[in-house]
């Protein structure tokens, strides 16, 4: 990176700090900037924060690193400090591979210490400070306390999906989202299909099939792992190292995951659904070790103008796979997987050149970390990662009671499924039974008031 470009872009980057720091009331983001300068020793680096250092914030910290833009890691921050480690270790691995993304790229945009390694529940609140940007990607029961206090503290912020496991915890999203968007901060949610080429190729085109009648919509594989119980953990460790099987940290695998494949309905449709049906259950994957969640759902979304979306999700072993997206319209139908459109006969109305494909996952941090070395407000992903982690979570309220659940009241039903005190000492919202066995949602018998 030459000086002169360095210049232009301290220029830049400083008086889009200057703007959001007015914006935002003053002499309050001025001086954490000044004192993130002060720890990375690199005046003109954008300052990146990673809290959650397991493998997707590990991934996402490469990715942020990865850009062209000048951007220093400052501090990290997780639950566990052997997280912390593991992903410090990868971040700093050194690489014999030529390419300008290898990790031996990226080694040299770390500087954290041992001192700005941060471990515990409170860690967030320590490395925050520290930075300009800060990447949240821990489980996403905690996201919307994150991301609150980020904005609070005038951060630009990319965060992982989903961005809730509860109402509650939507409602606290959608309310720091309007404050990001009146404080001009960007906000990117790791969606990623909204950065994939052919994905924005296939939405621009979207009118060739006219009226979306109908949509459906899969994430059906084998699972995901399990971390058996180790001897000495207290139940709030054990939850949180196999996080992936309570719904207070996943919000069950139909939030976790297939909230890709609803996301995209939502996006081409361009509203919610207002309702939702479902059924669902354990019939594979139940035992001591899976928690609550169910291993398969299939949920009948309604939109407003009386539309459907038929989607599925299923964690069995030795079933089919498929993890896509189908919309129905019209005039035709475009079928995401194939990237293409195609008319009620099968005449292929456009054809997305699979060689020009990208790399949403490193797009999203390409774009938003653009956007901010040129001091530029363009990313308000908050309010759309919300509303689609709410669909998720209508999907799960609608399967495990087996009722109709309707937008409006569940997302305004006030429904907490948090602890009241996060500590390792404390009681987690669910428990084991004397066999070792949770409590699991029962259709018919599971109710939402």
């Amino acid at each position: 990176m030459t000086n002169d470009y360095l210049k232009k872009f301290a220029n830049s980057r400083r008086e889009f700090v200057r703007q959001t720091s007015l914006l935002a009331g003053g002499l309050i983001a001025a001086p954490l900037l000044s004192k993130a300068n002060y720890f990375s020793g690199a005046d003109d680096a954008i300052k990146v924060v990673l809290i959650g250092c397991g493998g997707r914030g590990t991934g996402a910290a490469m990715q942020a690193l990865s850009t062209t833009q000048n951007v220093k890691l400052v501090a990290m921050a997780d639950a566990f400090q052997d997280n912390v480690e593991k992903c410090y270790a990868s971040l700093t691995k050194e690489s014999t591979s030529t390419s300008s993304r290898a990790p031996k790229n990226v080694k040299s945009k770390v500087d954290v210490p041992a001192e700005r390694r941060f471990f515990g529940f409170d860690a967030y609140m320590k490395a925050i400070p520290l930075a300009d940007v800060v990447i949240l990607a821990t489980p996403p029961g905690f996201r919307p306390i994150h991301f609150e206090e980020a904005i609070k503290q005038n951060k630009h912020v990319f965060m992982e999906k989903p961005v809730a496991t509860d109402p509650a915890g939507i409602q606290k999203v959608l309310a720091t989202a309007a404050l990001a968007k009146q404080r001009k901060l960007n906000v990117v949610v790791g969606l990623q299909r909204h950065y994939q080429n052919s994905y924005r190729e296939l939405f621009k085109r979207k009118d060739q099939i006219g009226d979306i009648s109908s949509a459906q919509a899969w994430w059906n594989n084998d699972g995901v792992w399990v971390r058996p119980r180790k001897p000495g953990q207290t139940e709030m460790e054990y939850q949180m190292r196999n996080w992936y099987y309570f719904n207070w940290l996943c919000g069950d695998h139909i939030n976790e995951q297939h909230i890709h494949n609803l996301d995209v309905i939502n996006w081409f449709k361009e509203s919610y659904p207002v309702s939702a049906q479902g059924m669902g259950g354990r019939q594979v994957r139940k035992g001591k070790d899976h928690g609550e969640i169910f291993d398969h759902h299939y949920v009948e979304f309604t939109y407003a103008d009386g539309s459907v979306l038929n989607s599925q999700c299923r964690h069995i072993p030795g079933t089919m796979s498929k993890v896509d997206e189908l919309l129905i319209g019209t005039k035709g139908k475009i079928q995401c997987g194939a990237a293409n459109i195609v008319d009620h006969k099968g005449k292929v109305l456009y054809q997305f050149d699979k060689k020009t494909e990208n790399q949403p996952y490193q797009a999203e941090h390409d774009e938003l970390f653009a956007a901010i070395a040129k001091g530029e407000y363009k990313f308000a992903d908050a309010e759309n990662g919300a509303r689609s982690t709410m669909t998720s979570i209508l999907g799960r309220m609608a399967t495990y009671s087996g009722q109709v659940v309707q937008w409006d009241k569940a997302i305004n039903s006030g429904l907490d499924i948090h602890p009241k005190v996060y500590s390792f000492d404390a009681p987690p919202p669910v428990v084991p039974n004397e066999d070792g066995y949770y409590t699991v949602a029962i259709p018919g018998k599971t109710t939402y008031a």
